[in-house]
């Protein structure tokens, strides 16, 4: 890769700040609607971007309530495209943006399947409609959802070179117990100094809950994986999960940003208060757990039914 085409590279996605809030929670009606409500606001005091989605609950309500009350924080947003066709692509766009009052969104998680997908991974048409969208400024950017079942379609675009000038960055679980691209991809992107946003900042939880809480993993190959990363994390004398995570993802020099979410102010500002600390972690620790990252991916991600993990 040329100096120039670096350079050109390190540019892209270089506004995001380092934490991004997921809105995941606020879709959870478990919790009282105006605690949620509560929640947002105190994100968006922040001056922070969200990561949100029209899929996530009644998340988009919460957040046009949270937004009405002072329109002057409307903060940044990723939104989620899930899409099969061009046609839907530009459906799900106004699902998202109408609910919140928005005309226009900052940045587009291309979440493609069926048709669009084939579509994409060839260099097929597909790009003049996003480049349509962007000249309309419905959207000002993207960024390609990456799932170990997707990576194929990831891999032939990003060698193809289609994404250039369309595309600016990847998005994906990067975390300590998950990197959910397939080795042959991730090695690719690094190779490429591709622009990364690490989905699911604390893959879930504390990696202690998820080892010993019985129900606390989400899936059981989250549990196993917290039982061989928890000793790397005691070892590392990091005082918190959440600041071995975000110190993880600043291990990555082309990762610019990394989303977790939480309903809690008391978590959030710890994740606020992590984002601060800009070392990374030590190389060695970063070593062990990228080891666990490719036994993983061969052994259970690449073979996982779809939408399974």
């Amino acid at each position: 890769m040329s100096s120039a085409h670096s350079t050109a590279k390190s540019a892209l996605l270089a506004d995001l700040p380092f934490f991004i809030y997921g809105t995941t929670r606020l879709g959870d009606d478990r919790i009282p609607f105006d605690e949620r409500v509560r929640m947002a606001r105190v994100a968006m005091d922040a001056g922070i971007w969200f990561h949100t989605s029209h899929t996530y609950g009644n998340a988009l309500e919460v957040l046009h309530i949270a937004f009405d009350r002072d329109r002057a924080k409307v903060p940044k947003l990723i939104v989620k495209l899930l899409a099969n066709t061009k046609a839907e692509l530009r459906v799900v766009l106004r699902q998202n943006l109408e609910p919140l009052g928005l005309d226009s969104l900052e940045l587009g998680q291309l979440c493609l399947g069926g048709e669009l997908a084939d579509d994409f991974a060839r260099g097929g048409n597909c790009y003049q409609e996003l480049s349509r969208l962007r000249q309309e400024g419905l959207v000002r950017r993207f960024v390609l959802e990456i799932f170990p079942w997707t990576s194929g379609v990831a891999l032939a675009a990003l060698r193809g070179g289609y994404l250039e000038g369309i595309v600016d960055g990847c998005i994906l679980y990067l975390n300590p117990l998950q990197r959910f691209a397939s080795n042959e991809l991730w090695e690719l992107l690094r190779k490429h100094n591709e622009p990364v946003v690490a989905l699911r900042t604390v893959a879930g939880g504390n990696v202690h809950r998820l080892r010993d809480v019985p129900g606390a993993a989400w899936k059981e190959y989250l549990q196993k994986r917290a039982v061989e990363v928890a000793p790397i994390f005691e070892r590392s004398g990091i005082p918190t999960w959440t600041e071995f995570c975000l110190r993880f993802a600043r291990s990555f020099p082309d990762v610019r940003a990394t989303v977790g979410a939480t309903s809690r102010p008391a978590y959030f500002r710890e994740f606020l208060a992590a984002q601060d600390n800009r070392q990374p972690l030590p190389a060695g620790i970063v070593e062990e757990i990228v080891k666990l990252h490719y036994r993983w991916s061969d052994e259970t991600d690449m073979r996982a039914e779809h939408w399974s993990m």
